[in-house]
């Protein structure tokens, strides 16, 4: 089987990153990581890429004059490396409609949080977790989904609930939460992978057992 050729995009300390490696290497998921990119320099995702010899590079908005330029110059990159499969591994930018379309249905995005909920613009990060615990709620969770062209409006693919304590702060929660991510999107990409995965309008079926015909 032809492993899925994936590219991630990353902004910080690559957890998910490292996670997707290593099912990789562990051969859960029929895939490999060709080419990482970061909008920011210096972050430890970079260093656990040159750990792994994958290729890094960074593409920083603030070197391009608008984000188009910007965006044009990560989908050269990306298509420069073979990418089936583009992977959002906390990647702080918004992407616009013209990246999304470049690489419609194949973009994938995980979120900490039970999609709608505490999701959108300016919900990233312990934000999330912050709000979700000022709201009161039980249960919060990671959601992977398509993207795209909103903020974290794509088709789900999969949720994962997680239960909040009473004693949680948004730094607790989290953790929890990243051990949930941890599994879910490797199984995620998994299911793309052996293309189990259609969409039909807003719904992501997932055909159990067998592949879609191409």
């Amino acid at each position: 089987m032809t492993k899925l050729r994936l590219g991630v995009l990353v902004s910080g300390g690559g957890s998910n990153l490292q996670s997707i490696i290593d099912h990789c290497d562990s051969g859960y998921l029929p895939a490999e990581v060709v080419i990482v990119i970061s909008s920011k320099g210096g972050v430890y995702a970079l260093e656990r890429a040159k750990r792994h010899n994958i290729p890094s590079v960074v593409v920083s908005p603030k070197d391009y004059p608008n984000r188009q330029a910007y965006e044009d110059e990560m989908a050269k990159i990306l298509r420069s490396y073979d990418v089936g499969l583009v992977v959002l591994a906390g990647f702080l930018k918004v992407l616009s409609p013209h990246f999304v379309n470049a690489f419609q249905g194949r973009i994938m995005n995980i979120h900490p949080s039970l999609i709608p909920a505490f999701c959108g613009e300016g919900y990233y990060g312990e934000k999330v977790h912050k709000a979700a615990l000022d709201y009161g709620v039980k249960i919060s969770g990671v959601t992977v989904h398509f993207v795209d062209e909103g903020a974290d409006t794509g088709p789900i693919i999969l949720q994962r609930a997680v239960p909040v304590m009473d004693d949680d702060t948004p730094e607790s929660l989290a953790e929890r939460v990243l051990q949930e991510e941890h599994k879910i999107y490797p199984e995620a990409i998994k299911l793309f992978a052996e293309n189990r995965l259609k969409v039909v309008g807003r719904k992501v079926k997932i055909i159990k057992g067998r592949k879609i015909d191409d």
